[in-house]
């Protein structure tokens, strides 16, 4: 789970996963705003009501999960806030396990899907989507956005949608200025909004590009990154 944090005035739970699975976190969080979600393409109030909806259309995620199949890859995609797969294989049960969802096998994604899946995911192990990746990016350049959020995910969503463009939808909404914008990530799918806050902070170890697009890097998890951030906005 990512955050944005808005120089103390709201504090907004940005995240890759689909909404049921963004929601108990959410909850736990103790946050009570908007939710943005599915790596953009989604900005949902806690209720569930949808504020912002970008889906990939149906003919470019069928593209995807057409050169996913050829290459023997898992791939899913979302409707009405269910995963849906084709096959049930162990990829799509790291992905469910992880995101507390659970796997909905369909006959036929073609037919299963909506006009539009809010994004769809690759779930392959890190050294395939590695190698992938770069085809992927060219393949689609213009006309979907595709970055890893964790290693073993590969996620594709509208070139309209991203973290960053909800970001933006956010501030505009609240009336909070982009300089006034702190963003944290470790992942691909968390550069845009890096490079577009106020403040972008990568955490160590991250991919280059996400890196390059921050101003300053913290620890990860249980090395004390937390303590630096708190201490960096208190102090900004």
């Amino acid at each position: 789970m990512r955050k944005i944090v808005g120089a103390g005035v709201e504090v907004i739970a940005c995240t890759g996963r689909p909404f049921p699975g963004a929601l108990p976190w959410v909850r736990r969080l103790g946050l009570e705003g908007p939710i943005i979600c599915y790596q953009g393409a989604q900005v949902r109030l806690p209720s569930g009501e949808v504020i912002l909806d970008h889906g990939v259309h149906h003919d470019l995620a069928m593209e995807v999960i057409r050169f996913a199949r050829e290459r023997d890859l898992h791939v899913q995609a979302y409707r009405d806030d269910e995963l849906i797969v084709e096959r049930d294989r162990p990829e799509a049960h790291w992905y469910a396990d992880h995101a507390g969802m659970p796997i909905h096998v369909v006959e036929d994604l073609d037919k299963a899907m909506g006009p539009t899946t809010p994004k769809l995911v690759i779930v392959a192990l890190s050294e395939a989507l590695e190698k992938v990746l770069p085809e992927v990016r060219q393949r689609w350049a213009g006309r979907l956005n595709a970055a890893t959020s964790m290693p073993t995910y590969l996620e594709f969503t509208s070139i309209e949608s991203d973290k960053a463009t909800a970001m933006q939808f956010l501030c505009e909404r609240l009336g909070i200025a982009r300089e006034e914008t702190v963003a944290v990530g470790d992942g691909r799918n968390d550069a845009s909004m890096i490079a577009w806050a106020g403040l972008g902070v990568a955490i160590e170890g991250s991919p280059p590009e996400v890196q390059a697009a921050a101003a300053r890097t913290i620890p990860g998890p249980g090395r004390g990154g937390i303590k630096q951030l708190a201490d960096l906005l208190v102090g900004s």
